[in-house]
């Protein structure tokens, strides 16, 4: 599960996203603060954001790609009370209990694709973890990556695994295509064959499952269809497993190079 942490003052939000997350300072219980990214439970996209940005940013830290650690924070409403932000105080009344936060990246700069170069195997097993969560928030418009130190970090998976939306359509979606010709890394000539070979094998039932254990069963109770959490997170399972052995032959790359 994840480690959870008491959001003790909110600093101020980050008005890029269509959630409006939020800048939160946090304590362990312990005495150690820190910063966070804070994303919602109480936002319009609701809880399936949050399970998202977990299954997703947890299997890609385990696969070795770059995302700020997440953890859960607990929220008590009163800190809305002040607010005078009529958009953020909702926001944080509709919010108590368990929400998401990623480690802020303090100094990291959004990527521009035409100031920093990505070369073709990073760009390659972006492109490639993209395609088997069906993540189509990396485009040049929004491309959802930050510099930091000098490397690439991704962040913003909520709108991944659009399957979780409407379940009967899961089966499906392990063998559906992905179009990455508008990816914001196409032009670097992504070797998605050479991520293919590295990370589809690290894609097993053991690793999903450590992976969806991370998502608290508040987020996953009550799913339509399913008799309890775990049940939901073997169906996230069911679609990962398979894609990710075979999606990287139904990878569009057209405007690579371009």
């Amino acid at each position: 599960m994840l480690t959870e942490v008491t959001a003790v003052r909110y600093v101020t939000p980050l008005r890029e996203g269509g959630s409006l997350p939020g800048l939160v300072e946090t304590d362990d219980g312990h005495g150690s603060y820190a910063t966070y990214v804070m994303k919602f439970a109480g936002a319009g996209q609701g809880r399936k954001t949050l399970v998202a940005e977990v299954v997703c940013g947890q299997l890609a830290r385990r696969l070795g790609l770059r995302v700020p650690q997440l953890t859960g924070v607990r929220l008590d409403p009163v800190l809305g009370l002040g607010e005078p932000d009529q958009e953020v105080q909702q926001l944080l009344k509709s919010s108590g209990g368990l929400n998401l936060g990623m480690a802020y990246l303090s100094g990291a700069l959004g990527y521009d694709p035409l100031a920093f170069a990505v070369d073709p195997v990073e760009a390659g097993r972006v492109v490639w973890f993209d395609a088997l969560i069906n993540n189509v928030d990396r485009s040049w418009r929004n491309p959802n990556l930050l510099v930091w130190h000098g490397d690439v970090w991704l962040i913003d998976h909520g709108a991944s695994m659009i399957w979780h939306h409407n379940w009967p359509t899961a089966p499906a979606a392990a063998a559906r295509p992905y179009r990455a010709d508008d990816h914001v890394l196409a032009p670097f000539r992504p070797d998605v064959a050479a991520a293919a070979a590295e990370l589809a094998p690290q894609v097993t039932e053991k690793l999903l499952a450590e992976v969806t254990a991370d998502v608290p069963d508040a987020w996953l109770a009550g799913e339509p269809g399913f008799d309890d959490a775990d049940a939901v997170r073997r169906a996230y399972a069911d679609v990962l497993l398979p894609r990710a052995r075979s999606i990287h032959e139904r990878i569009t790359l057209e405007g690579a190079g371009r």
